[in-house]
């Protein structure tokens, strides 16, 4: 390995830079030395063997020295290196016979103390011009051989003991100090060698360490970042954002149609449209944009760009949402999974990244309930309804629900005897701090707090007590949270609750939403099963709004559908009649009742009688009331068809 040709790149560098430390030392070393021998042989040698030699070799040794002192070796390359060593080589090869020649040379004059210190200059240069040169292997042997055999060969054949003894044993010490030399720099290969291990292990544990960093930021489906990524830069963009007073904007967003998709077509086209988003959302990342997936179908994007307005954020939402809605290939069919977004710009909608993001979610839900395949930026209208969300989830937390729930049933008329066969329970609340609460309002809340399956039970056994007071004859409809129906602890307890009511399973008809199917359709789909097998029968409710209804229609035992009441007001159009008729020979059909909502005027429901239409509900035939306004039309045996 002493060859500069064997010798790896980070050897030569390394023994570059021991040199540069070891050479200047060496040329002062080899001018003090100098300077004592001239100082000794002055006066016996001539002037220009002394003086003149010294200058000579002192301005060499001064101008080597300035070179190294000065040499950039980060500068240079490896091959640069090797031939800057092998040029060192040759030089000392020079320089060391320059100064042996120059002794001896010096040892023809004066008498014996003179020819001792000869010696003497040799010995104790050539030791030290082989430790100075240990790093370079090949210049300290040149020395050694330049200097051990000519010093023997010159002193052996002048007969004085003295200088002979001198001459062989600076000899054996040149030999033992090679020896020295030589595994002193086996040990140095062996330490840069190691280092140089040792480095690329701590390489590859931070290359890996960087590597699991960004898998952990990563999703893995999609190849963006991660939602603990995102939440990281939201952090960051919060931190500077603010300290500039400047503004960025947060948006989330969802993917409209992804779960039936999923359902319909199973999870591998599901991922397919997943990573054909993360593709699309790819294209509009950079600088000044962070992609990231959420989870799910969710994705969150930050708009860091401080110069765009309210208008230009919304603009480019607007884009990716295009973008992202257009069809993708899913192998067998190509789908449209539909895109709606909810933006918060900072600082105004919050200055925390909990807040912020809980507005941009806000915002999504208010898109995805009025403006589904749009854009909508948080404002102060949705500051004040989180404010009475919030009011209204802290009441139903605290307040007295036995007390201040209460069951109103709106009856539902069958137009073949024109008489009322059953009654839909709705929920009301009154609060004494709120008033008269919304039921979508307080609905909407329970889920949100987890307090739906509690009020759900609540109502359903306030239902059951009332229904006692009606006919036998009369049957209750009864609505499921989305929440109940994957819920199978709720499940049970709504069946236990019938059993207890003594009340016979098969008046009662529970009503779902294409919502509640589409959170969990296996898990629903044994729900139901479960609640048909006691004897209840099962309702779609808002039929022909959803995405997959009639899909739904044709995988469930269900036994009712109810169009919903949006239809209603199109009735008297062509487009709209067909459409209704079109549900009822559907329901004919596959044998199911059909029941349509919303019917408020009596030109709507002499449409729907000259369709068949056999079953309708509304505020023409009546409004919701409370059990004892409906046991009093029984009990004074008002006919039922008056209230058509």
């Amino acid at each position: 390995m002493i060859s500069l040709r064997l010798a790896n790149d980070r050897l030569v560098v390394r023994q570059m830079h021991e040199l540069k430390k070891q050479i200047p030392l060496l040329y002062a070393l080899l001018c003090v030395n100098a300077f004592a021998l001239t100082s000794t042989h002055y006066a016996v040698a001539p002037a220009w063997m002394t003086v003149g030699v010294l200058l000579v070799l002192a301005a060499v040794c001064t101008v080597r020295s300035i070179w190294w002192l000065r040499c950039d070796i980060e500068a240079m390359t490896p091959a640069e290196i090797r031939r800057l060593l092998a040029r060192t080589n040759a030089l000392t090869a020079v320089i060391t016979l320059g100064f042996i020649g120059w002794a001896m040379r010096l040892g023809f004059y004066g008498g014996a103390e003179q020819q001792a210190h000869v010696a003497s200059f040799v010995a104790i240069t050539v030791i030290g011009c082989i430790f100075c040169l240990m790093h370079l292997p090949t210049a300290a042997l040149l020395v050694s051989a330049i200097v051990g055999v000519p010093f023997v060969l010159y002193y052996i054949p002048s007969g004085n003991a003295v200088l002979i003894a001198i001459a062989l044993n600076t000899l054996f010490v040149i030999l033992v100090l090679v020896r020295v030399v030589l595994n002193n720099f086996k040990t140095f290969v062996e330490l840069i060698d190691s280092r140089a291990t040792l480095a690329a292990k701590q390489d590859e544990t931070q290359r890996l360490m960087e590597e699991n960093v960004r898998l952990a930021h990563t999703d893995s489906l999609t190849l963006l970042p991660n939602r603990r990524h995102f939440f990281q830069r939201l952090d960051e963009a919060i931190a500077v954002f603010d300290m500039q007073g400047a503004a960025f904007a947060l948006a989330i967003f969802d993917l409209d149609r992804f779960k039936a998709i999923n359902d319909t077509y199973g999870h591998v086209a599901g991922d397919r449209v997943l990573a054909e988003t993360g593709r699309r959302l790819t294209a509009f990342a950079g600088e000044c944009v962070v992609v990231a997936r959420l989870g799910g179908d969710e994705f969150g994007v930050i708009l860091l760009q401080t110069h765009e307005t309210r208008e230009a954020v919304e603009a480019t939402c607007h884009r990716i949402c295009e973008a992202l809605r257009q069809p993708i290939d899913v192998g067998e069919t190509v789908v449209s999974a539909g895109c709606s977004s909810g933006v918060a710009v900072f600082p105004e909608a919050g200055r925390t990244a909990a807040g912020l993001f809980d507005r941009a979610d806000y915002a999504l839900y208010h898109a995805k309930e009025k403006a589904r395949g749009g854009v909508t930026l948080f404002s102060p209208d949705h500051e004040d309804a989180i404010r009475s969300e919030r009011a209204v989830e802290t009441a139903l937390q605290i307040s007295d629900l036995e007390a201040e729930m209460e069951v109103h049933f709106q009856p539902i008329l069958d137009l073949s005897t024109d008489r009322i066969v059953m009654v839909e329970a709705l929920a009301r609340w009154t609060n004494p701090l709120l008033g008269r609460v919304p039921p979508d309002r307080f609905i909407a809340a329970a889920e949100r707090c987890g307090l739906i399956h509690k009020l759900t039970l609540l109502l359903l056994r306030k239902a059951l007590h009332d229904l006692k007071r009606l006919p036998d004859e009369i049957g209750l409809s009864f609505n499921l949270s989305s929440h109940d129906l994957t819920s199978p602890e709720t499940v049970v307890s709504i069946m236990a609750a019938v059993r207890r009511s003594e009340i016979p399973p098969t008046r009662i008809t529970l009503e779902l939403t294409e919502t509640a199917l589409l959170r969990d359709f296996d898990l629903a789909q044994r729900s139901i099963q479960a609640l048909r097998a006691l004897g209840m029968q099962i309702a779609l409710d808002d039929f022909g709004t959803g995405y997959s209804s009639l899909g739904y229609v044709h995988r469930l035992s269900l036994d009712k559908i109810k169009i919903d009441r949006s239809f209603m007001a199109d009735i008297a159009d062509t487009s709209g009649r067909s459409i209704v008729a079109t549900v009822l020979d559907l329901s004919q059909n596959l044998s199911l009742d059909c029941i349509a909502e919303g019917v408020e005027t009596p030109e709507q429901l002499a449409a729907l009688r000259r369709l068949g239409c056999r079953f309708v509900q509304g505020y023409l035939i009546g409004a919701p009331v409370p059990v004892d306004r409906l046991e009093r039309l029984w009990q004074t045996d008002a006919p039922t068809a008056a209230l058509a």
